[in-house]
């Protein structure tokens, strides 16, 4: 059995630990409203802006524009966007992203992956870590951009993307995040980025009905521009969806964490009193002893 020095000492560990994960919490709840808000208002943008892209892809690939971001070819080089987070301690959270790209790798892109022609681009620290640590080609160093979120800084990770498909350094490119659902929820996303997907025959018909643009200055200079900003959106949001989960996973682990310390508080109190008694026990008993040993002289 412990001494009771010791199981002091680890109920005063414990008990710090609990007040570190408790106020983790309280720090992810607060992060969580705020960067809920943000996929909030950004998801219906993005989403509209999306339907605008599919469209205006479909309309360039049907006249004289020229849209290098859908242009399909043998898949041989394939680069993996990899969203995860900077830091740890958000159960599993990172794991799941790695795991699903990884699997992708194994399945999917197999024999680009035999060949040396998949690489990797995380968006986070633990991705982009994880991913040299099993050995795997990467690119780009996106490891603080959570620090100072924003377009601009996410932009820059799109676009090295974007340049890599149209100078034909990768023939496909393909997003994993996680989507935010709610906190205690995040739904791991594999999403083909480049080249942009067509719409099923269904949708499209309808898109074609219900899609009537009238382009000024000229469908030319609208597409170059709004083509590329529109995917550069598309990234962005996954970023945005990301972070979301991120706090939703941390808060939802530090309330497990602070609970499981709450119940190994209450054993180790337990283990303590129960010690405490059987030295007292064991001090009476002595006395009794030494005073029997006494009297019988």
């Amino acid at each position: 059995m412990a001494s009771l020095k010791e199981v002091r000492a680890r109920i005063t560990s414990v008990s710090s630990t609990q007040q570190i994960t408790k106020a983790m919490k309280m720090v992810a709840a607060a992060k969580l409203r705020r960067a809920q808000d943000n996929i909030m208002r950004m998801r219906p943008y993005a989403q509209r802006l999306s339907g605008i892209l599919t469209n205006l892809s479909a309309i360039t690939d049907q006249g004289s524009v020229t849209n290098v971001y859908s242009e399909k070819r043998e898949v041989n080089r394939v680069l993996i966007m990899a969203v995860t987070s900077d830091r740890g301690l958000a159960g599993a959270f990172n794991s799941n992203i790695i795991k699903a790209a990884t699997t992708l790798v194994a399945g999917k892109y197999k024999s680009q992956f035999e060949a040396g022609n998949v690489t990797f681009l995380g968006i986070g620290k633990k991705g982009h870590e994880a991913f040299m640590k099993k050995g795997y080609n990467t690119i780009g160093e996106y490891s603080t951009l959570f620090s100072n979120l924003s377009f601009d800084t996410v932009r820059v990770a799109a676009e090295r993307a974007m340049d890599g498909f149209v100078n034909k350094e990768f023939d496909e490119v393909v997003l994993v995040y996680n989507e935010f659902k709610n906190v205690a929820t995040q739904i791991v996303r594999t999403e083909q980025f480049l080249p942009i997907e067509d719409q099923p025959a269904d949708v499209a018909a309808a898109n074609t009905m219900t899609a009537d643009y009238t382009f000024e200055p000229s469908k030319e200079e609208i597409i170059v521009e709004l083509i590329p900003k529109s995917l550069k959106i598309q990234v962005y949001k996954a970023v945005l969806e990301s972070n979301a989960s991120e706090h939703g996973a941390r808060m939802t682990a530090m309330d497990k964490a602070t609970e499981n310390a709450g119940e190994l508080l209450k054993q180790l109190k337990l283990t303590y009193n129960r010690t405490r008694q059987a030295a007292i026990t064991n001090e009476i008993l002595e006395i009794v002893g030494g005073a029997e040993a006494l009297a019988a002289k």
